[in-house]
C-alpha cells in the first residue's frame, strides 16, 4: 500500500497524511442544522465523510469522529416559534429523521454525536476565554469576535480582508461571501426568544461557536481532519479557526477537506426551482438507499456531482451488477484449478485490481478510479466464467476483494426494506432482499433436480412477479437480475 495524500483546503495543495498521534485520527465533521429534513446535497457530504472514515479505519487507524447537531440557530428559532413549539421539541423530530436516514444509507455512527444545546455552558466558557484573551468584546448586549486582532483571518478561504471596516459587526448566523465583519459569539436575549442563563449573561450562542466548542472539548486543541461542504469554508470554517486558535494559541486543524456542491440536472438545487430532494422524496419514488449511496460516492468529493434520475437508475444497475457477481462467485460451477482449460490463475489479476483500488483511494479519495478497478475486474472474471476459464481456487480471493471494497463503499449488504416499510416508503410487496432471492433460486434448483418442473416453473413466475428475472446458464448455474 502506498502513501495517502489529501487536498488540503488550507494549503491549497495535496499533502501526505500523517496523524498527529501515531495510529489515531481525530476528525470533526459538520453535521446537519436540524430545522428540516436533510437533503441529498447534505448527504453527498455525509457520504464522503463516511467513505473517508471507513478508508482510514481499513488502513488500520483508530478514528475518533465527532459530528455536531446544530439544534439552535436563527432559522430554528424562527421555525419553532411559527410552529408554536419549543426548540427541543421542534428539533427532536428532525434529529430522529436524520438518524434514520444515516442508518438506511449505512453511515457509520461517529464516536460522538454532539447536540449543540447540550453544550451551552461549554460555549459560554469558550467565550469567557476569548474575552480574557482580548479577542472578544461586548456591545449592545451581545459579544463579538474582534477580527482585527486575528491577522491570519482569511487564510482558509484565500480572501483578502485587510481592508475591512474596523468595528463593523454582523449579527445574523449566515451572511454573504466577502462580508467579513466582527461576528457574534453570543447574542443578546430578545423578548419572546429562547435564551440560556450562563456565566457570561443571558442569551444564546452564535452558529459558528458550537463547532469550535465541541471540537476542542472532545478532540483537543489540534485536530487531524475537519470536513464539510465547500459552502462552509467562509464564513463558518474561517470563523471556527479564528475562535479556536485565539482561545488556545495552537493550530486548530491540520487537514481541511471540503466536498463540492451537488447539482440537479446541471442546476443549483432549490425549492423554488422544483428540484429540491430529500432522501425521503427519493424513497417515496421507490429508489433504494444502496443506489443513492453508490451515486453520491461515485464522483470524487472535490468534483461537482450532477444528480439526475437517469444517473440514479444507473447507480442501481451498478449495485445489482456487483451483487449478482458476488452471488455468481458463490454459486457458479467453476473450473477446477488444475484442469487444462482453467486458463492462467486470476490471483495476480485480483491483486493488481486491489492495488488500483487502493491507489485510487490513496489519491485524495478518488472514488471514480477505485470503482473503475472493481468493475474492470468484474467484467474480466464474468467473461472468464462464461468461457469456463475461471478457477474455483480464485473465487475466494475475488470475494475477499469485494468484501474489502464494501467495507468502504457499503452497498452490497442489502437495503433495509423493513425499515423503509415502517417509515411508509415501501409496501408489503416491496422487492425481495438478495438473501431471499438466493433462497428461492435454491428451492427452484432443488425442484428441478427432483424433476418437479411444475414447482420450478411456479417459482420462476413468482420471482418474475416480484421483479426478478432468472437466466439458466449452460453450466447449470442460474444468473438473476432485477428488472
Amino acid at each position: 500500500m502506498g502513501e495517502i495524500v489529501f487536498q488540503n483546503t488550507l494549503s491549497g495543495r495535496k499533502e501526505a497524511f500523517t496523524p498527529l498521534h501515531a495510529g489515531d485520527v481525530r476528525m470533526y465533521t459538520c453535521g446537519p442544522t436540524v430545522y428540516d429534513f436533510a437533503h441529498i446535497g447534505n448527504f453527498r457530504t455525509f457520504v464522503f465523510q463516511d467513505v473517508l472514515r471507513r478508508f482510514l479505519r481499513a488502513r488500520g487507524f483508530r478514528v475518533r469522529q465527532v459530528m455536531n447537531l446544530t439544534d439552535v440557530d436563527d432559522r430554528i428559532i424562527q421555525n419553532a416559534a411559527a410552529a408554536g413549539a419549543g426548540i427541543r421539541e421542534y428539533t427532536d423530530r428532525y434529529i430522529q429523521a436524520f438518524l434514520e436516514d444515516m442508518r438506511l444509507l449505512h453511515l457509520e455512527m461517529p464516536e460522538t454525536l454532539a447536540r449543540a444545546t447540550d453544550h451551552i455552558d461549554d460555549m459560554a466558557a469558550l467565550v469567557a476565554q476569548l474575552l480574557e484573551n482580548g479577542f472578544a468584546y461586548r456591545s449592545d448586549g451581545s459579544i463579538y469576535f474582534r477580527i482585527a486582532r486575528f491577522p491570519c483571518y482569511g487564510a482558509l478561504s484565500k480572501m483578502d480582508f485587510s481592508g475591512i471596516q474596523a468595528g463593523a459587526r454582523v449579527d445574523v448566523d449566515r451572511y454573504e461571501k466577502d462580508d467579513a465583519r466582527d461576528f457574534a459569539l453570543w447574542k443578546e436575549h430578545k423578548p419572546g426568544e429562547h435564551f440560556w442563563e450562563t456565566r457570561i449573561g443571558p442569551g444564546r450562542p452564535g452558529w459558528h461557536l458550537e463547532c469550535s466548542t465541541m471540537a476542542l472539548k472532545y478532540l483537543g486543541p489540534t485536530l487531524d481532519f475537519h470536513t464539510g461542504g465547500v459552502d462552509l469554508v467562509f464564513p463558518h470554517h474561517e470563523n471556527e479557526i479564528a475562535q479556536s486558535e485565539a482561545a488556545t494559541g495552537q493550530p486548530f486543524v491540520r487537514y481541511w477537506l471540503h466536498a463540492e456542491h451537488l447539482l440537479v440536472n446541471g442546476e443549483k438545487m432549490s425549492k423554488s426551482a422544483g428540484n429540491f430532494y430529500t432522501l425521503r422524496d427519493l424513497f417515496a419514488r421507490g429508489h433504494r438507499p444502496s443506489a443513492i449511496r453508490f451515486l453520491l460516492a461515485s464522483v470524487p468529493y472535490r468534483r461537482q456531482l450532477n444528480f439526475t434520475f437517469e444517473g440514479l437508475e444507473q447507480a442501481a444497475s451498478s449495485v445489482e451488477r456487483l451483487r449478482n457477481f458476488a452471488a455468481r462467485l458463490r454459486e457458479a460451477r467453476l473450473a477446477d484449478s488444475g484442469a487444462p482449460d482453467s486458463g492462467a490463475p486470476f490471483a495476480p489479476r485480483i491483486v493488481e485490481a486491489e492495488a488500483r483500488f487502493e491507489a485510487g483511494l490513496e489519491d485524495d479519495l478518488n472514488t471514480a478510479q477505485a470503482l473503475a478497478a472493481v468493475f474492470d475486474l468484474v467484467r474480466e472474471i464474468n467473461t472468464a466464467i462464461d468461457r469456463g476459464e475461471f478457477a474455483a481456487a480464485d473465487a475466494a480471493a475475488a470475494l475477499a476483494f469485494l468484501g474489502r471494497f464494501d467495507a468502504i463503499f457499503a452497498v452490497l449488504g442489502g437495503d433495509d426494506l423493513e425499515t423503509l416499510r415502517a417509515l411508509g416508503y415501501a409496501e408489503s410487496g416491496a422487492p425481495l432482499a438478495d438473501d431471499d432471492v438466493a433462497a428461492r433460486v435454491r428451492e427452484r434448483r432443488e425442484a428441478r433436480q427432483r424433476r418437479d418442473f411444475e414447482a420450478a416453473d411456479r417459482i420462476r413466475r413468482e420471482l418474475a412477479e416480484r421483479g426478478i428475472i432468472l437466466e439458466d446458464l449452460k453450466d447449470g448455474t442460474v444468473r438473476w437480475k432485477r428488472t
